[in-house]
């Protein structure tokens, strides 16, 4: 069944577009409310290539280090954490701000929110005393690693996979959710590569989702800044289709009625961890002690229930902690 026999006319459909430009919009507009001013950065990084499409977890595959990595176990309780210098106390963490559940700014109280915004604070709270010592800095999923490298930021909580060429530049947390790479599509069509034969797909430039449609046969991919970008091409009828991890595009359908995420097959494995500059080793022991005290606990539960339990279902055990490659 073509899309054109699902979808209404575009002038039907403007609500939607509306509410994913608002995002937008909001984006690039508001402040974020309670916390120390989030600016939006003109992106500053190129558009570089995107990293390897593996998607491999973090021990399990990658090629030897070309640098010797020591372990990143979590700090013990009690004990100091050898920290970076935060300019003007407090911690800069790199984020979205249109991913809804993941982090995207709310347009009620103009506040950035979601699971990896929770995450973020929990870790600014073990840092720093307060959940509150934080300073989101919005990013495109191009700038994480740039981010970190230059030193703009001192974390990056963007529901990013550790890929063994992501690790090659940049620390990671131990794992603190596993996500799969999904297939968006219009009410009605079938999720699948096979079944979008001579379509367009989009993901976000600079990402190994981007790199995994460059190599699928018989699509043509596009590259948007964002994937809300993407969703104002899907609503246009620009691309027929939109790839991303399962947690994201939960959130893409539930901005649009005509959007579906259908059963599919998880394409690949989507290891999410927190983001770090290789010498801040103290930094990330204290985040994958703060995961662990998660995990351990009701936290991580909690955290699920609070933003993923309504489009995902009930939450699975917590993934198992690798500490360091």
């Amino acid at each position: 069944m073509s899309r054109s026999r699902l979808v209404p006319p575009l002038h039907l459909r403007r609500p939607a577009v509306g509410l994913a430009a608002t995002l937008v919009l909001l984006t690039a507009a508001c402040s974020a409310g309670g916390y120390a001013a989030t600016p939006v950065p003109t992106p500053t990084t190129p558009q570089a290539p995107a990293p390897a499409a593996s998607s491999t977890p973090a021990g399990n595959g990658c090629p030897p280090p070309s640098t010797n990595l020591t372990s990143y176990a979590p700090l013990p309780p009690g004990a100091t954490p050898d920290l970076p210098t935060f300019p003007n106390n407090r911690l800069r963490v790199g984020v979205s701000a249109d991913t809804l559940l993941l982090g995207a700014r709310n347009p009620v109280t103009t506040q950035i929110e979601g699971f990896d915004i929770d995450l973020a604070r929990a870790v600014a709270k073990a840092a720093l005393g307060s959940e509150d010592k934080i300073q989101l800095v919005v990013i495109t999923a191009a700038d994480r690693v740039p981010f970190l490298t230059s030193g703009k930021v001192d974390m990056v909580a963007r529901n990013m996979s550790m890929t063994c060429g992501r690790w090659a530049d940049i620390a990671f947390s131990a794992e603190y959710y596993q996500a799969g790479l999904k297939l968006l599509v219009a009410k009605g069509q079938t999720a699948s590569f096979a079944a979008l034969k001579g379509k367009r797909v989009c993901a976000p430039t600079g990402t190994s989702t981007l790199t995994f449609v460059q190599k699928q046969s018989g699509v043509t991919a596009v590259g948007a800044r964002d994937h809300t970008s993407c969703l104002v091409l899907f609503q246009a009828g620009k691309v027929d289709a939109i790839a991303g991890d399962d947690t994201v595009l939960a959130g893409l359908a539930a901005q649009d009625p005509y959007a579906s995420v259908p059963k599919q097959p998880v394409l690949t494995s989507e290891p999410y961890g927190l983001g770090f500059s290789q010498k801040d080793r103290g930094l990330v022991r204290l985040a994958n002690r703060v995961i662990d005290d998660l995990k351990s606990g009701p936290g991580w539960k909690q955290l699920y229930d609070k933003w993923f339990a309504g489009p995902l279902g009930a939450a699975a055990t917590p993934p198992s902690s690798v500490y360091g490659r």
